[in-house]
């Protein structure tokens, strides 16, 4: 699976930052429709199967969406190499920063 990395710093006030990214993700996330949600719920489901991790996030953004995994650790490597493998195929990518490991499913 492609797999890039990204040097990403925090925000200097985290409670506005959130409810900045709150309030832009319900806006975003009516461009979708249900079944790239449902898509999306369930591969995020799938990724808590083989992920230990302190959260588990969905951020519907313009082009993509977004599943952010806070703070991962892998609990189960053959079954995560054979769902990117699946995830490859289907053309999402996984970027890797120092807060968290994240997958994109591009809009079609």
């Amino acid at each position: 699976m492609n797999s890039s990395d990204l040097d990403t710093k925090s925000a200097p006030n985290a409670f506005y930052a959130a409810r900045d990214a709150r309030m832009r993700n319900f806006a975003n996330s009516t461009l979708y429709s249900e079944s790239a949600k449902i898509r999306a719920e369930r591969m995020k489901l799938g990724l808590e199967l083989v992920y230990r991790s302190n959260g588990f996030y969905l951020n519907f953004r313009l082009k993509f969406i977004t599943i952010k995994i806070e703070n991962p650790s892998v609990r189960d490597r053959v079954t995560l190499d054979l769902l990117e493998s699946d995830y490859e195929k289907e053309g999402i990518t996984k970027v890797v920063t120092a807060q968290a490991v994240i997958y994109r499913i591009t809009k079609q």
